[in-house]
């Protein structure tokens, strides 16, 4: 049995004790803003961004933390710090905020009236099998395929807003699965262009130049905005734009960003291969630079990871 613990309403309780009510407002329509970010050397990567993005969503989703962002990323560290002992001092961790708008009023005599409030969790989570589980994928790349499957487009649904209300991203990842056994869904918006990937920002290679889709129908990355930046940085050209299945499947490279995942390498799209499938010169050039940024190597930890486990 572990002994962490998660930040929930205030207190801090046993992991497994840090739960929505079954007519919380999260379980029963989605309700719930949330937030992923990882430690690196078990350092909070960007939390304030994190945490700003987070506020964003609960904005949006007009719901009242009753926090301030320096209380929460307060919480978070204070999390954080109460879960470290509890693994090695070279494990990475997950730290993930969940916040719905609390129970339903609909069901109001279950609960006292003080109970009406923001149901606020922020959990912590090693990395170790999450990352082993990458290994193999920063080495040979990773499979993409266009499921039918398309992204939920901003007329819709404000993209900006990052809530557990992900049924779409679950059928595109069923549909890819079902398509080509361990690939990746790449979405596409209903006039056919490329949004996302289920857990991470798309980018190609043409011509030497670094293309990302349009901000328009995506929840654009805290690491998608570092990687344009370290672009900039080495002069590679970068721009923001509309972007097929088709114009990326003839690319020379592509990548999909996360926070945990850093950068991973595309070895197909729609099975045409990217090359020989091997990472290509310039995502080669820009994880480099990202491990230089940030202070980790992801592919290094993922293999240290994965021969830990294997121990």
């Amino acid at each position: 049995m572990n002994h962490r613990v998660a930040y929930w309403n205030g207190s801090f309780v046993a992991e497994r004790d840090a739960r929505l009510s079954i007519y919380d407002t999260g379980l029963l329509m989605g309700d719930i803003a949330f937030e992923v970010t990882r430690t690196v050397r078990q350092r909070p990567f960007r939390l304030a961004q994190h945490v700003d993005r987070l506020f964003h969503s609960l904005e949006q989703l007009r719901i009242d933390p009753q926090l301030t962002p320096d209380e929460v990323r307060a919480a978070t560290l204070e999390t954080l710090s109460r879960n470290l002992p509890t693994a090695g001092p070279d494990v990475d961790w997950n730290i993930i905020h969940n916040v719905s708008r609390g129970p339903s009023p609909q069901f109001a005599e279950a609960f006292a009236a003080d109970e009406f409030r923001p149901t606020v969790v922020i959990s912590c989570y090693p990395l170790t099998a999450k990352v082993a589980a990458l290994a193999p994928s920063y080495e040979s790349g990773v499979e993409f395929v266009v499921p039918a499957q398309p992204s939920l487009p901003h007329s819709l649904l404000d993209s900006s807003i990052k809530t557990r209300s992900r049924l779409h991203y679950q059928l595109a990842n069923l549909q890819a699965e079902s398509l080509r056994p361990g690939s990746t869904a790449a979405l596409v918006d209903p006039e056919g262009f490329l949004t996302e990937g289920t857990s991470g920002n798309l980018f190609v290679v043409r011509a030497g130049r670094l293309e990302t889709p349009l901000p328009r129908n995506i929840l654009p990355g805290v690491t998608r905005h570092l990687v344009l930046e370290l672009a900039e940085r080495l002069a590679i050209p970068a721009r923001e734009c509309d972007l097929t299945p088709a114009e990326a499947a003839a690319a020379e490279e592509m990548f999909v960003t996360s926070t945990t995942i850093g950068i991973l390498h595309a070895r197909s799209l729609n099975g045409r291969a990217f090359g020989t499938g091997a990472i290509g010169p310039v995502t080669a050039r820009l994880r480099g630079e990202l491990h230089a940024d940030v202070g980790l190597d992801f592919a290094a930890q993922a293999r240290e990871y994965a021969s830990r486990l294997r121990r």
